[in-house]
């Protein structure tokens, strides 16, 4: 029971991680009907980002871990939001009226331009960083399962964010406009709405969000590195179009039940074939994914045809 235990919590911790990068690729879709393919690499630099911060804010001789942690996390998502405006205003829409190709590409060069830029211009860049334990390490016994406070936190704190954007997507002026762009963004600039604006603050949101799963997840593993958002990137990715591209909610769901076969695997490959070891975990997740998207090709939550009319 305590080994089941630990691998439903760390499938919950995993999850969570993918549904906020998943969230984000909604997001874009959304609003402009785009794949940002430099998802996962916009992700990596936050980390990145965080990680100077920290290092900088110790040079000034602040050693609070709780202060690090919280300019970290601004920082991170600061940075990684201003970025991911950027790219939306000089590269996305611009490309907004050309072959979904045309920014399927430019996007997926971009994520190249951003991971070797971390690679050669960081300090070096090349090899994995340790991430600073910047929470706290107690552990709560429950007989032979240990529950670490950290990751508590961490993973309450991503429930948190999601359901943070899920507030300011249906429940403020902003989210009404996004929704609105969404649906019609011809109609929407009719109605007034700032197009460019929303767009904008779209991909802002969606990037400082992943920024926010990129310091997470080098908290949860204590290290970062120039790759670390190419493999996320993808299983986001796999996690939105599984749920249900441009569904918020399949998202979340496609993150969580991506978290769920990562798990299953590690833990069911060794006990039914002793020469295969659990690191084929993701080649057991993605093999399952690609089944579920052969048997319901619009994801488990489909978009309404309706409301993209």
């Amino acid at each position: 029971m305590s080994m089941l235990g630990q691998y439903i919590f760390n499938g919950l911790m995993l999850g969570v991680i993918y549904a906020m990068v998943a969230v984000g690729f909604t997001l874009f879709f959304g609003v402009l009907d785009v794949i940002k393919f430099s998802h996962g690499d916009t992700l990596m630099v936050g980390a990145f980002a965080g990680l100077a911060t920290s290092l900088w804010v110790t040079s000034l001789g602040i050693t609070s871990p709780w202060v690090q942690l919280i300019a970290v996390v601004i920082s991170a998502v600061c940075v990684t939001g201003l970025l991911g405006a950027v790219i939306a205003r000089f590269l996305i829409l611009p490309l907004h009226k050309a072959p979904p190709l045309n920014t399927l590409l430019a996007t997926l060069m971009l994520g190249t331009v951003l991971r070797e830029a971390v690679r050669l211009f960081y300090p070096d860049g090349s090899n994995p960083k340790p991430f600073p334990a910047l929470l706290p390490t107690g552990a709560m016994q429950f007989g032979s399962f240990s529950l670490r406070a950290d990751s508590v936190i961490l993973l309450v704190s991503g429930i948190a964010a999601i359901a943070g954007v899920h507030f300011l997507i249906t429940r403020t002026r902003l989210g009404m406009a996004i929704r609105a762009v969404a649906q019609d963004g011809e109609t929407a600039r009719l109605m007034g709405i700032n197009f460019e604006a929303v767009v904008l603050m779209t991909f802002a949101l969606g990037s400082g969000l992943a920024a926010l799963a990129g310091v997470m997840n080098g908290l949860y593993y204590s290290e970062i590195n120039f790759n670390v958002g190419l493999l996320l990137g993808v299983i986001g990715f796999a996690a939105a179009i599984l749920g249900g591209l441009g569904n918020i909610y399949g998202a979340i769901l496609g993150g969580f039940l991506f978290a769920a076969l990562q798990v299953f695997g590690s833990a069911a490959l060794p006990a039914l074939f002793p020469h295969i070891a659990s690191a084929y975990k993701d080649v057991f997740a993605f093999a399952a994914v690609i089944i579920l998207m052969a048997w319901k090709p619009t994801g488990l939550i489909a978009e309404k045809s309706s409301e993209r009319v």
